[in-house]
């Protein structure tokens, strides 16, 4: 029979070697994060000294702005799709194209598109090579003749995304949620990397902002405001690290390995050639990056994939618990998917810093972090109950985490302050810095159970979408 005092050391000597792996492991990751976030502030410095310079051109006057198709997938968006389209044709682009893809909606998004926008069926040329679900029908608006609305039997976002990029003719395409809006300057500064570097730009992305609660009418957000204390409120704050932090950091390294699939600009032919966005993905804006970063490698061409920090889109935000873990467990069971397919890029020279840093300091914060975590929240009560919890360790570990995450969240209220500030009232900052210090404490131990949840379902083979509930640009928070 197994002595339990005999059993219980050896618990405790478990526990204590996975305290001190942990400990070494949040050290290690709370300095990688450290380390992006200053060289952010760096990249900060520059696009705010050049967003401060005059032009000797007049916008409108330049011969060399590259036409854009800004390619829309839609699937039962009807709450928000008129509002969404109405702010893409009122875009400050000289060559614009908006195309619509209606994926098979079963609500009213295809009526109201040809109701608002006055649609006449046209004869359209498909590629033969188009790799999408059957196309039913290709519409034009009579009001705006750069709207076009393609309409195809369901087959996911990527399908959608595809029959917009092989439907357009022009040499750049945005693609953007049907559910977003965008500020009218925002393709003319989000193109900024096409213009400088014609050759080796192939990929831009930009900001998303939380849209709930700000006042928007007629497709244009009038003013910006703060959600109420809440998930919505806490997803401002993590938006805002994860943008003017951490991609500002990684593209001052030209590591850029995610372009939210909400707001990117791509080269047309580059994102062709590597046969447009793959159909077995549920996180096509990261896996779209990861294969072109690969592909353009191994044919050993010059690229730049950029984050431009001024161009700003907004997004409503789930407001419901229920609604925010589905899509945060799907997110996570894409990254995870994605991880594996391109796992041969891990710590590979042949990919350079992207290959042996990035990646995979990528996948040991974003996909291990929350895993780690969770054990550590777990074996935290058991060692109280065993009483070998070291309060040294306890307050170390509470420091590399909770404490670490509060000075990260208030790093990046200070960048939003210092910078492009949407938010410019000392009372939201307060609120901001208060979201910061909230999300600590239930929000973030909360994530950590969703990554686990996400991990089961991806190991389970779980592969649906789940359904994304609006309440449109008008509606409320305090569901």
């Amino acid at each position: 029979m197994i002595d339990v005092v005999v059993l219980t050391q050896l618990l405790a000597r478990l526990i204590i070697g996975f305290g001190l792996f942990v400990l070494g492991f949040y050290f290690l990751i709370n300095l990688y994060y450290f380390a992006i976030h200053i060289l952010a502030l760096l990249e900060l410095r520059d696009d705010v000294q050049e967003s401060r310079w005059d032009p000797p051109f007049r916008e409108f006057s330049s011969p060399f702005y590259p036409g854009i198709g800004v390619v829309v997938p839609a699937y039962n968006e009807a709450t928000t799709i008129v509002e969404s389209v109405q702010s893409m044709l009122s875009l400050n682009y000289p060559e614009v194209e908006i195309v619509v893809v209606n994926d098979g909606s079963t609500d009213e998004t295809l009526s109201l598109l040809v109701e608002n926008f006055e649609l006449e069926a046209v004869e359209a040329e498909i590629p033969v090579d188009m790799p999408t679900e059957k196309i039913r029908g290709v519409y034009r608006s009579t009001v705006y003749e750069e709207l076009l609305v393609v309409d195809k039997e369901n087959g996911g976002k990527s399908d959608a995304l595809n029959a917009g990029i092989w439907l357009t003719n022009m040499p750049l395409f945005c693609a953007v949620d049907s559910d977003t809006i965008i500020d009218r300057d925002a393709l003319l500064q989000l193109v900024r990397p096409f213009l400088e570097r014609p050759e080796t730009a192939i990929a831009s992305g930009g900001v998303v902002r939380v849209a709930n609660q700000c006042t928007i009418d007629e497709g244009v957000v009038k003013s910006v405001a703060l959600p109420k204390t809440g998930l919505p409120g806490l997803q401002v704050m993590e938006y805002l690290r994860a943008f003017y932090s951490g991609r500002l950091g990684l593209n001052r390294i030209n590591g850029l390995i995610l372009i939210s699939g909400a707001f990117g600009l791509f080269k047309t032919d580059a994102v062709r050639q590597v046969g447009g966005y793959r159909h077995d993905t549920i996180t096509e804006d990261f896996d779209i990056v990861v294969r072109l970063h690969r592909y353009l490698i191994d044919e050993g061409k010059e690229y730049t994939v950029d984050f431009v920090p001024e161009p700003v889109a907004w997004t409503e935000v789930p407001s419901k618990r229920r609604v925010l873990g589905r899509q945060r467990r799907r997110w996570y069971r894409g990254m995870v998917e994605t991880v594996v397919t391109n796992r041969s890029m891990l710590f590979r020279r042949k990919y350079g810093r992207v290959g042996t840093i990035i990646f995979p300091l990528f996948v040991a914060a974003e996909m291990f972090g929350p895993l780690i975590e969770g054990l550590g929240y777990i074996i935290l009560p058991i060692s109280i109950y065993l009483g070998i919890l070291n309060v040294e360790f306890f307050l170390v570990f509470f420091l590399l985490t909770t404490g670490f995450g509060i000075f990260l969240s208030w790093f990046g209220v200070f960048s939003e302050v210092w910078s492009f500030n949407r938010y410019d009232s000392p009372w939201q900052i307060l609120r901001l810095l208060w979201y910061g210090v909230l999300e600590n404490f239930g929000y973030r131990q909360w994530k950590t159970v969703v990554a686990w949840h996400g991990l089961f379902e991806y190991l389970r083979g779980v592969e649906s979408w789940g359904a994304m509930e609006r309440t449109g640009f008008t509606g409320s928070d305090d569901e």
